[in-house]
């Protein structure tokens, strides 16, 4: 029966489908770990890591890991090694262990075994804890006598486990520093053996002197072992001290540049020039330009490809790097050679042309970071050699269809990105010739081709016309096969055509990409067209797209979501028909547009799900519908000023009221509750984007845009009727400097400037309100909504997940059920955490640290009805926790004075790296029930001092009426729950404290409360 229901529980559909809470999933393994066959313990050993990933609390995985401890110390060898695997696995969730000490009792105790096999898998264990234990000093006595060991299993295993600690712990590295010293220059230590050893100085980074000493070591053994196997491993972890400690690099650098220069030995070269790319991409600011000078002529003078191929990538890492500035800046006192006479662009020009990919590919990008970075200097026959240099690569790559040209080709066209945005001069050059190119170019290369080709458009949109007419030529000619390269080129092209476009797309090209599509016949890639037309504002094709593949998909959520972003296209799209100066026309646009826009957001809602809810989508969509009505109403209350002018006796008003305002009528009063409105939308936008930690830089920067609309019509509101005196406008003058990353955001920027320029002329030119006032504001809302909306990649696809799970304790079995309180105690709330990640964590930003905000408000209160002061019915109370391993813990002390239920929300934000907080959630609730104690507290008993009562010190000690007051209550609570009366002495003899009688009281007191004769006695004394 155990088998079978553990079975059932471990199918390899996994448990989560069975839906069992977090104590039934451990007890079926539990039932797996008794069981008597060894195959079925092992399952269920090895099926822990699932369960620790789907109920990451503490409290299970203390108990699991003690039930894996019990395995480890009565199980055979085999079972303890699936228990390390497993432990290994885990050691993220390894700080969650509560009873640390039981847990390494349990370990360690087989560390007395005769058997070497179980000592060694012990140190390994041990070794795997020391995150958790790095100063116990069993296990640093045992792990020191392991390394005298004659049997080979356990030195190693002892090896490894003193690695660990030595990471972990300064006391162990400092005390095992002189034994490994020891044991690596004796005699009678096997090579193997120290060539295991030596990797452990490298964590002998905790002080400067603890560094210095194993610094020295590691020099003796490079001069004294001159074997290659020896400098090898003695190097490589010189490399990783200089690294960790960071006080050596200068001078590590340089002995790796001797052993590259000096040592003959092909295979210690390859490991300096390894080094020396990890201390180039690590600490390229402690690179001087006499290192970089030395590593150009190693490179100029080695006759093998496979080293120089080395050397440049080191060079190629630096150069992007604050060490080509050092390089080529001139130090006061010396005269410094120009840069087209350096070694270092000696050595990029000849590698430019070089008949390997990869060396050519460095140099190249050697040259780009040259031309880039140095833009001070006259680099004319520089930048002409980075194109040539580019555009012969490009040739050679585009041919060629396997990985290592297509990796070589990514490297080029990343360069070509990067020239063509850092001087900009050379872009027509550099997309003439990728035009050129893309007719005769790979399927898989055509694909990077025309991404590059995107994102040159995107920085520099003047380029876009001039592509159009051959990206229409190219696309005519693919798409004959169905092969998944030529779907994926379908895609790409249709990118490009629609960011070099930039406003719309014109008949020939729709017609193009249709006739395309429909002899393509994919689903898939028409959707992903459609999703790129949305993206880049061609709503129009996008509406047509999701139109043809409604009838193409088998479930009705995919139904209502494609149904809905056509109704979003076509709700965009009769936004285009704007016109300046045309009014009535623009609400009507407005109202056609809303009309889909409803339709859109109910289908939205339909197509959500509870694994998916969709709520970026919905609050998107809500959001541009509460927009357009506002900007509805604002033009509506504009053209009142035509339909309804103020009253003859409006001056009057004005003069009598003190408000000049008054004289304009009522379309003041509804200005400024457009006004309102429009700064309430802001903030509801502005809430989206702090609700939207997972987004990419492109969607928030579109939300953001949306906010600065509503800021900038508020703003205009106020500027031109409202406070027209007080209107300041240096705040947003500075808008449209930032650089702009889409066709979008600039076509934005532009008419946010245009109409600060034309709010700006007429600020205190004219007195509101006049009908140049509201032909500004409705012509701001025209130009506003001409510009097509960009649809972000964060409406469609997710890249990063990010989720908090809370825990809370105490908490109910029930949720609904509130938790018991005295009102004279409080309640110390813990809240545990676990940071859930998707497939790419940290894609887009990571989690610094958690806020907890907890408060709690009186819900419902009981007994006497007076006056409470708010400080008694709330708490309000905000920690910040950082997350370790993707887990936090933190408590709070709450008071619930006043009687009644209380309502408790914990509500948890994140904070990232750069110190913006963000509103991911969860929110959760609690409620709380505070009680009053029933024993007044003139009777409560201070335990900690003698009884006054009674005493047993003497047998012949008189009871005193305190006692016999006492028996009387215990009488009167044995009658009451019919506990016989021996019973009820012995609890009081026992004890000998009014305070326990007092507990005891307390509990009748709860469970029998309507019994007030026990209440009355009490009360008597």
């Amino acid at each position: 029966m155990a088998s079978n229901s553990t079975k059932s529980f471990l199918a390899d559909a996994g448990y989560g489908e069975q839906e069992l809470d977090a104590n039934s999933a451990l007890m079926e393994l539990d039932k797996g770990l008794r069981s008597g066959k060894l195959g079925e313990q092992c399952e269920a050993v090895v099926r822990f890591p699932r369960l620790f990933q789907k109920y990451p609390f503490p409290i299970l995985i203390n108990s699991a890991f003690l039930k894996l401890a019990d395995v480890f110390r009565v199980g055979n060898n085999f079972l303890r090694l699936c228990v390390l695997k497993v432990t290994q696995q885990s050691e993220k969730h390894l700080e969650k262990i509560l009873n640390v000490d039981e847990f390494v009792k349990r370990i360690f105790s087989v560390i007395h075994s005769n058997d070497p096999v179980a000592r060694a898998i012990t140190l390994r264990m041990l070794g795997s804890l020391a995150s958790i234990i790095p100063e116990r000093k069993n296990a640093h006595h045992s792990i020191r006598q392991s390394l005298d060991s004659h049997d080979n299993v356990e030195v190693e295993a002892a090896v490894f486990a003193a690695a660990n600690f030595s990471a972990q712990s300064k006391d162990f590295a400092v005390g095992i520093c002189n034994k490994i010293s020891e044991m690596i220059q004796g005699l009678a230590t096997p090579v193997d053996l120290k060539l295991k050893l030596i990797p452990i100085l490298q964590h002998m980074h905790h002080d400067a002197i603890l560094a210095s000493s194993a610094r020295q070591l590691l020099q003796q053994l490079v001069t004294s072992y001159p074997s290659t196997k020896m400098v090898i491993v003695s190097l490589h972890t010189f490399t990783l001290l200089a690294a960790s400690s960071l006080v050596d690099t200068p001078k590590q650098i340089q002995l790796l540049l001797q052993y590259l220069k000096n040592d003959p030995r092909k295979a210690v070269k390859r490991l300096t020039i390894q080094d020396l790319k990890l201390l180039a991409s690590k600490t390229p600011y402690t690179w001087s330009r006499e290192n970089i000078q030395a590593l150009c002529e190693c490179a100029l003078q080695t006759p093998y490809d496979s080293l120089k191929l080395g050397m440049l990538s080191v060079l190629s890492t630096l150069s992007g790097t604050i060490a080509i500035k050092h390089y080529f800046s001139t130090v006061p006192g010396n005269v410094s050679s120009p840069p087209r006479s350096s070694d270092l662009v000696k050595l990029a020009q000849e590698c430019c042309y070089h008949n390997n990919r990869g060396i050519a590919a460095h140099g190249v990008r050697v040259l780009t970071n040259i031309t880039v970075s140095c833009q001070e200097k006259d680099l004319l026959a520089l930048e002409q050699d980075a194109v040539f240099g580019l555009e012969s690569l490009l040739v050679l790559c585009s041919q060629d269809g396997s990985p290592g040209a297509q990796a070589t080709l990514k490297i080029a066209l990343n360069c070509m990105v990067k020239l063509a945005k850092g001087r900009p001069h050379l872009s027509q050059s550099v997309v003439e010739t990728l035009l050129t190119q893309l007719h005769s170019a790979q399927d898989a290369a055509q694909i990077l081709m025309c991404h590059c080709l995107a994102a040159i458009a995107m920085q520099l949109p003047v380029l876009g016309d001039g592509m159009l007419g051959d990206l229409m030529e190219l696309y005519k000619v693919i798409g004959r096969s169905a092969t998944d390269k030529q779907q994926e080129l379908l895609v790409s092209l249709a990118t490009v055509i629609f960011v070099a476009s930039q406003k719309a797309l014109s008949v020939e090209s729709k017609a193009v990409i249709k006739q395309q599509l429909e002899s393509v016949c994919n689903g898939w890639t028409v959707y992903r067209i459609a999703r790129q037309a949305s993206r880049m504002g061609n709503h129009d094709m996008a509406k047509e797209l999701y139109q043809s593949l409604l009838t193409q998909v088998a479930s009705e959520h995919f139904y209502f979501w494609l149904n809905s972003l056509k109704e979003f296209s076509h709700a965009e799209q009769c936004l285009t028909g704007l016109q300046e100066e045309n009014y009535s026309s623009a609400l009507s646009c407005i109202a056609e547009s809303l009309k889909f826009y409803h339709k859109g957001i109910a289908s939205l809602t339909a197509a959500s799900t509870p694994l998916n809810p969709l709520s970026f989508q919905c609050e998107f969509v809500k959001l541009r519908i509460d927009l357009l009505q506002a900007f509805s109403q604002l033009i509506c209350t504009c053209n009142s000023l035509k339909t309804s002018p103020p009253p003859a006796i409006a001056t009057t008003i004005a003069m009598t009221l003190g408000n000049d305002l008054q004289r304009c009528g009522r379309i003041s009063n509804q200005m400024k509750q457009s006004m309102e409105e429009f700064r309430s939308l802001a903030s509801r936008y502005g809430d989206l984007y702090q609700a939207s930690f997972d987004a990419d830089s492109a969607t928030l920067r579109n939300v953001e845009l949306q906010q600065q609309s509503c800021l900038l019509i508020s703003h205009a509101i106020e500027a031109l009727i409202l406070d027209p005196e007080s209107a300041s406008f240096q705040e947003y003058g500075s808008a449209g400097t930032a650089h702009a990353d889409s066709e979008y955001e600039r076509r934005m920027m532009s008419v946010y400037n245009h109409v600060l320029e034309e709010v700006e002329s007429l600020n205190r030119k004219y007195t509101p309100v006049s009908y140049m006032h509201t032909a500004c504001l409705c012509n701001a809302i025209i130009a506003l909504l001409k510009v097509p909306l960009s649809f972000q990649r964060y409406f469609f696809q997710k890249l990063q997940s990010t989720s908090i799970k809370l825990a809370l304790s105490p908490s109910p079995r029930n949720p609904a059920e509130p938790i018991a309180v005295q009102n004279n105690q409080q309640l110390a709330l813990k809240v545990e955490g676990v940071v859930q990640h998707g497939s790419k964590p940290g894609l887009f930003r990571k989690i610094q640290s958690v806020c907890l905000n907890v408060s709690s408000t009186l819900q419902s209160k009981s007994g006497q009805d007076y006056k409470i002061p708010i400080d008694n019915m709330t708490n309000e109370m905000e920690q910040r926790v950082e997350p370790h391993n993707d887990y936090f813990s933190t408590q709070f002390l709450l008071n619930f004075a006043i009687l009644g239920t209380h309502n408790i929300t914990v509500e948890s934000s994140v904070k990232d790296a750069n110190g913006i907080v963000w509103k991911t959630g969860p929110r959760t609730t609690i409620f709380v029930k505070s009680w009053k104690t029933l024993i007044p507290s003139k009777f409560a008993y201070n335990s900690s001092k003698p009884s006054s009562h009674y005493s047993s010190s003497s047998s012949s000690a008189m009871p005193t009426p305190g006692f016999n007051h006492g028996m009387n209550a215990l009488q009167t609570f044995k009658r009451s729950i019919k506990l016989p009366e021996t019973v009820c002495f012995f609890i009081w003899n026992m004890y000998e404290s009014y305070s326990v009688v007092h507990l005891f009281i307390d509990f009748y007191n709860v469970i029998f409360w309507k019994n007030f004769v026990f209440l009355k006695i009490l009360s008597e004394k």
